[in-house]
């Protein structure tokens, strides 16, 4: 169908430019007039010419996505711009600012569909991998409401404070990943490079070495000899261990497991209840009904257990029981959210409920990371030290008793 561009004027006296696709000049124009549109001028949009350059642009850029990092800056600048300017105007705006060649298309897809016709909601649906249903539901709710504004505003904030806790976990296990590996890397020269020189001085002794040093220099020599094997060994694991998980069976389990894991299962459960608590407090703010938004949060988690007990939520709740009454059977969610969603439900302020105890448990992530680190940090180190101060004391060992060794 080709397409025709416009100029127009709104009701409120404002000068429209873009495009609409039609049949002829006369459904262009009758379209246009539909949408309460003064026609200025309509004429044939001129094709443009089709490069091997923009084929391979367009190629490279249909398979990508929004991150979730351009998602978040996405709304927040619809979520202002749309304040102050049409909808189309400010999806125009935001896709010539941007400096990514797959983000400017995916956002001018959006505005063509907008200039269309189509609500804004059903204009994200052209990009699916962009816009997860969670998201283009809460928008064409506020589309419903009619205060898409306020809605856009509140998903901004629920995007940013889900990017801070990202954020904050990632900055929490950055250090003791990267200095876990440092240590390995030290222990592995030090047993392959540094321990078989130092040992070769003690071949001609004649004398049985002690247990210490004969046990690392036979550790040494494996590592030396053989440590392609033990890569093997741990590549293959690696691969057991992604095709047991996608057997659901094992998977289910797997995942009951780590939440009871001392330090990861609190974490994981903990994570998880805050990022629902916070999204079903958005949602039922921009009036959303309450069982569309858990099932739409069930496609978010990736624990099996906590998306299983989040299943029954939404099997609970359309069947008329209480959201904080199926969080207490689950015997997954933490203490307090029960709590405070049984107060919010009957108070009838369970979208305020719901934001304190997300509130509460992002405080508490916070405090029990900052501790976690504190203690895993040196715990860390200490076992670096006693590595390395064994690997040193058993070179030093034959050399303290060299008079013995060589018979004297």
């Amino acid at each position: 169908m080709p397409e025709f561009a416009y100029i127009a004027v709104d009701p409120k006296g404002k000068e429209k430019r873009g495009t609409v696709k039609a049949t002829n000049d006369a459904d262009a124009r009758a379209g246009l007039e539909a949408r309460k549109l003064y026609v200025v001028k309509v004429k044939p949009q001129a094709a443009a010419p089709v490069t091997d350059i923009a084929v391979g642009a367009l190629t490279l850029t249909r398979g990508k996505r929004l991150s979730a990092k351009q998602l978040t800056l996405f709304t927040r600048q619809l979520a202002t711009l749309s304040q102050v300017s049409p909808l189309e105007e400010a999806l125009r705006t935001i896709a010539r600012q941007s400096e990514q060649d797959h983000v400017r298309t995916i956002v001018g897809r959006v505005a063509d569909g907008v200039v269309e016709g189509r609500r804004l909601g059903d204009a994200l649906g052209r990009e699916p991998r962009s816009f997860p249903p969670l998201y283009r539901a809460m928008v064409s709710a506020g589309e419903s409401s009619g205060a898409l504004p306020d809605l856009l505003e509140r998903l901004a904030k629920l995007l940013e404070r889900q990017s801070e806790m990202r954020g904050k976990l990632i900055s929490a296990l950055a250090y003791p990943v990267v200095l876990t590996v440092v240590a390995i890397f030290v222990v592995a020269a030090l047993m392959i490079a540094v321990v078989p020189k130092v040992v070769e001085q003690f071949d001609d002794v004649g004398q049985q070495l002690p247990l210490l040093t004969r046990i690392i220099i036979g550790i040494s020599t494996f590592l030396a000899s053989y440590w392609w094997v033990l890569l093997l060994l741990i590549a293959a694991l690696a691969a057991g261990g992604v095709y047991a998980l996608k057997n659901q069976a094992f998977r289910l389990s797997f995942d009951r497991m780590l939440l009871r894991l001392p330090l990861i299962g609190r974490l994981t459960r903990d994570l998880h209840a805050a990022r629902m608590a916070r999204t079903l407090s958005t949602m039922i703010e921009s009036s959303l009904p309450l069982v569309e938004g858990l099932k739409l949060t069930v496609g978010t988690i990736q624990n099996r257990a906590l998306r299983r007990a989040t299943e029954e939520l939404v099997e609970t709740v359309r069947g008329g029981g209480s959201l904080s009454g199926a969080m207490a059977r689950s015997g997954i969610f933490p203490p307090l959210l029960v709590y405070l969603a049984a107060s919010g439900e009957s108070a009838g302020r369970l979208d305020t409920m719901l934001a304190r105890a997300a509130d509460y448990l992002e405080r508490e992530f916070d405090n029990f990371t900052a501790t976690a680190l504190s203690l895993l940090e040196p715990a860390i180190i200490v076992v670096m030290g006693v590595v390395v101060a064994t690997i040193v004391l058993a070179i030093l060992l034959p050399i303290l008793q060299l008079e013995n060794l060589v018979g004297g």
